[in-house]
C-alpha cells in the first residue's frame, strides 16, 4: 500500500529579499515542510519571508553569515528532526523552478537514487547559448569534479537544486562538507563514499536579473586545487586503505611507468645538450615504451574507476512513492 511521505524544502537564503515570497508561493503542495535559513542576510530577507502566509514555513536566521553550505546543513537538520524522508534544496533567487520539484524527487521516491541534482545542460543548446570561456571553465570543472567523487556519470556539478534521500543524509560525514562555495561538490564528495546512488535530472535554469556571488574566474581559481586534492584522498582511500583491487594496481604501475620514462628521458636529452651527442635508438625507446605503457594502465585504472560508482541505492528497501505525485513522464 502507497503511504503518503514527508517531503522537506531546505532554502538559503542571503540577499534575496525580491525574490524569495514569490519562490516560497510557486513551491508544489505535496511539500509539508519548508525551511528557510536567514544566513545573517543584510537586507530584508527575513522580514519578506516573515510575510508569506504558509503555515509550512519555518525561518531560522544564523546570528553571523556561515556561507551557503551552513545554512543548507542547518536546514537539513531540521528538516530530520521534523521527520522528513526526502529534502529537496532550493534557492531563494528564483532561478530554480520550484514546478519541477516533483521530477527531481521522483527517482528517489521509487528506489532508483539516494541523490538527484539538476543539470541544465542535458541538450546542446544550453551550452552553446553559454559564452565560450564560461563553457570551458566548466566543461574543465565538470571533469575535475567527476574525478574528486567517482561520479563520472554527472555533469553541471555547481547545480544547486537537488533532493536526497533520509538514509543518506543521515549517513553523511557532515563534518567534512564545505560551508561556502564548494558545498554542492564535497556534498557528491562525500556521498561517494557512503555508496550512494547519484542520478542527474535534467531541470533547465530561470535566468532572471539576479547576478551570481562567485564569479567564474573565482570558482576557476578556487576550485580546482581542492578538487585534485579530493580526487588524491578518494583514490587513496577507496583503492589503497579500506581496499587493494585492481585500480590499485594500475595506478601505482602506470604512474611508475611514466615517472620512470619521464625522469629518463628528461635525464638523456639534457646529456645530449650537454655532450652534442645524439642519443641512441635504444635509448630513446627505454624513455617511450614506459611512457606508452604507462598511459594505457593509467587509462585502464581510470576505465575500471568508472565502472566501480555505486549502483545500488542505500534506499532501495524502502521506496516512498507517494501517490500525491502524478504519474507524468520523468
Amino acid at each position: 500500500m502507497k503511504r503518503r511521505i514527508s517531503i522537506a524544502v531546505v532554502i538559503p537564503a542571503y540577499q534575496v529579499e525580491r525574490w524569495i515570497a514569490d519562490v516560497l508561493k510557486g513551491i508544489p503542495d505535496f511539500v509539508s515542510t519548508i525551511i528557510v535559513v536567514d544566513d545573517s542576510s543584510p537586507d530584508d530577507t527575513a522580514e519578506a519571508v516573515a510575510h508569506v502566509d504558509d503555515p509550512r514555513v519555518t525561518l531560522i536566521r544564523h546570528e553571523m553569515n556561515m556561507g551557503v553550505g551552513a545554512a543548507v546543513l542547518t536546514g537539513y537538520t531540521a528538516a530530520v528532526e521534523r521527520s522528513a524522508q526526502v529534502v529537496v534544496k532550493l534557492d531563494g533567487d528564483g532561478q530554480m523552478d520550484p514546478r519541477q520539484m516533483e521530477r527531481l524527487v521522483r527517482p528517489i521516491l521509487r528506489g532508483e537514487a539516494d541523490y538527484t541534482k539538476g543539470n541544465r545542460f542535458v541538450h546542446g543548446r544550453e551550452l552553446r547559448q553559454m559564452p565560450f570561456v564560461r563553457r570551458v571553465g566548466n566543461m574543465a570543472l565538470s571533469f575535475l569534479t567527476k574525478a574528486a567523487s567517482g561520479y563520472w556519470d554527472v555533469f553541471d556539478p555547481t547545480n544547486g537544486y537537488t533532493a536526497i534521500h533520509a538514509a543518506a543524509l543521515a549517513s553523511l560525514d557532515r563534518e567534512r562538507i564545505d560551508r561556502r562555495w564548494l558545498f554542492e561538490t564535497s556534498m557528491l564528495i562525500e556521498l561517494y563514499f557512503i555508496g550512494a546512488v547519484v542520478r542527474d535530472v535534467y531541470l533547465p535554469a530561470r535566468y532572471g536579473n539576479e547576478v551570481s556571488a562567485l564569479s567564474p574566474s573565482r570558482a576557476l581559481l578556487r576550485f580546482p586545487p581542492r578538487l585534485l586534492r579530493a580526487t588524491f584522498r578518494r583514490i587513496w582511500l577507496r583503492y589503497f586503505v579500506t581496499d587493494f583491487s585492481a585500480v590499485a594496481l594500475f595506478t601505482f604501475s602506470g604512474w611508475l611507468l611514466l615517472l620512470f620514462g619521464l625522469v629518463w628521458g628528461i635525464w638523456h636529452y639534457i646529456e645530449v645538450l650537454q655532450t652534442g651527442i645524439t642519443a641512441s635508438t635504444g635509448t630513446v625507446m627505454i624513455a617511450v615504451l614506459p611512457l606508452i605503457l604507462g598511459t594505457l594502465v593509467v587509462l585502464q585504472a581510470i576505465v575500471l574507476d568508472i565502472a566501480n560508482s555505486p549502483k545500488i541505492p542505500l534506499s532501495r528497501e524502502t521506496p516512498l512513492e507517494d501517490p500525491l505525485l502524478s504519474e507524468g513522464p520523468d
